[in-house]
């Protein structure tokens, strides 16, 4: 099988099965693209993430996008970009027709509870995995730390924070916590 037809089968599969948004998605691109296809490494999938997460777009296109590029340039960032989006984009497109009706369904309308809680253990599920993949360090733990609490206090208090706000004053933390190292470093040099 060619690569071209592998990058959209893998990611068209994982489109069109998964429940929950990007998030959901990160667990299951992981498991295809790291742990069966060995396309790229738990590192690397981790800056993937994370790249992917600081770029305009859904995570779970983004990442798509980036492993596309890395097995086969352009055409195959395109070639999985389109393998994630269109197996949702024509669920969607069908189901919008009969959204109300198929709400009103006891039974799916149960069955979309269940989903959620589902989607919440895949996103801890996938958020776990990272952590422990992380290389332990106190500043990116102590990031981690702080805005966790932050979140968790905003949703217990109704206080509006911006996860955004959060990911702007970690990168300020990053980056106060490497120009204070190397102006540390000069210092010595001196």
């Amino acid at each position: 099988m060619s690569i071209l037809t592998d990058l959209f089968l893998t990611f068209a599969r994982i489109g069109c099965f998964t429940f929950g948004g990007g998030y959901a998605m990160i667990a299951l691109i992981s498991d295809a693209c790291v742990e069966k296809k060995k396309w790229i490494s738990h590192d690397e999938m981790l800056n993937v993430t994370v790249a992917a997460e600081s770029t305009p777009g859904p995570i779970a296109i983004n990442c798509a996008t980036h492993i596309g590029y890395r097995q086969a340039g352009m055409i195959g960032a395109a070639i999985a970009t389109l393998g994630i989006v269109l197996p949702s984009f024509l669920i969607i497109f069908a189901l919008a027709h009969f959204l109300e009706e198929f709400l009103g369904i006891g039974f799916i309308a149960a069955a979309f509870q269940g989903i959620k809680i589902a989607v919440g253990l895949i996103i801890l599920d996938a958020g776990l995995g990272m952590l422990a993949r992380m290389k332990k360090k106190a500043l990116p733990l102590a990031i981690m730390g702080c805005s966790c609490a932050c979140m968790l206090a905003a949703e217990i208090f109704s206080l509006p924070v911006s996860s955004l706000s959060l990911l702007g004053f970690a990168a300020l933390a990053g980056l106060s916590a490497m120009a204070f190292k190397g102006q540390k470093a000069k210092g010595r040099q001196s």
